[in-house]
């Protein structure tokens, strides 16, 4: 471990699991997957609500790991705006962040050689890998040329969180690149 990375690290953690104890203040994305809903919030007040969501075809987990099609849960953020995506909008979500990472690697997920080189990975580019053990490319999208049907009916997704595409207009609309999203 460098030695930068180790004295970040306890701070980093420190940070985050201050953060994970409440709200986000400011606009932020709630997605409640017990409700299957999809909300808007700016501090306590709904801006914009929408149901009948979907999620990954494995449900969903506090760890999604590649393959395995689960929706993870936890605090996100917004990294990235696609407008021109397969699945119509894509608001890109910074999975995995260094608590999936951590918690890999506490359950065996990850071992210390992938550990190391997902931290490394982390500082030099600014975000982690996409294609390690906890896979990546996660986030809210429209159903694109899919069929409304099948998206009414089922969870369908590889572990983004879909909704029609005039949904995520909408909710597009309302959000920015570094806009908070909790996935509960």
């Amino acid at each position: 471990m460098t030695g930068l990375l180790r004295c970040l690290l306890p701070l980093l953690l420190l940070v985050a699991a201050a953060a994970s104890a409440t709200e986000p203040s400011g606009r932020w994305v709630l997605v409640d997957t017990e409700r299957e809903v999809t909300e808007v919030r700016e501090g306590g007040e709904r801006l914009l609500e929408i149901r009948g969501i979907a999620f990954g075809r494995g449900g969903v987990a506090p760890l999604h790991l590649n393959g395995d099609q689960t929706t993870p849960l936890g605090r996100f953020r917004i990294t990235r705006i696609h407008r021109e995506s397969r699945f119509h909008i894509f608001l890109g979500l910074n999975y995995p962040t260094l608590e999936h990472v951590d918690r890999a690697r506490r359950e065996g997920h990850m071992d210390r050689a992938e550990y190391q080189r997902t931290l490394d990975h982390a500082l030099r580019y600014g975000g982690m890998p996409q294609d390690g053990p906890l896979g990546g490319h996660i986030g809210l999208h429209g159903i694109g040329e899919g069929d409304p049907e099948i998206h009414r009916r089922f969870h369908w997704t590889q572990g983004c969180i879909a909704m029609t595409n005039n949904e995520i207009e909408r909710l597009a609309a309302l959000v920015d690149v570094g806009t908070p999203v909790v996935v509960r």
